[in-house]
């Protein structure tokens, strides 16, 4: 399967579903728009549907469904991604994972600033896990 040569590392540090989903999902996306930047973000779509990004990782969403209002419009919208993190969760979900991934100052933050610093964290783990 050519998804998994190229499999991006948070989704090697993941769960093998995640593995699973992102590279059916490509397969599939290659045999109809061809090898290519598109392919990649219908996979990553695929992927947000069912899990979100916590530090250097994917892991499984309590509720599958789309994670941010990109998500939600489709590829014509011009809202912003979340960049993996499920900003349809509840603020206490939030909270929790800018616990887990020890964001400060997070019992100030509200619901918006808690996506933020969750998506800063998470890059910050990412650039960690590669170098």
């Amino acid at each position: 399967m050519p998804a998994r040569e190229d499999m991006p590392s948070t989704l090697k540090r993941s769960p093998r579903k995640a593995q699973e989903t992102y590279a059916k999902t490509h397969d599939s996306a290659v045999e109809q728009y061809g090898e290519g930047e598109r392919a990649h973000r219908t996979a990553f779509s695929a992927v947000k549907h069912s899990f979100e990004k916590v530090g250097d990782h994917w892991e499984p969403k309590e509720k599958k469904g789309p994670s941010d209002a990109k998500a939600a419009g489709g590829r014509d919208t011009k809202a912003e991604t979340a960049g993996g993190v499920d900003a349809n969760a509840s603020k206490a979900h939030l909270m929790d994972l800018a616990k887990r991934l020890d964001v400060r100052g997070r019992s100030r933050m509200t619901k918006s600033e808690l996506v933020d610093a969750i998506q800063k964290a998470n890059a910050r783990s990412t650039r960690k896990a590669r170098s």
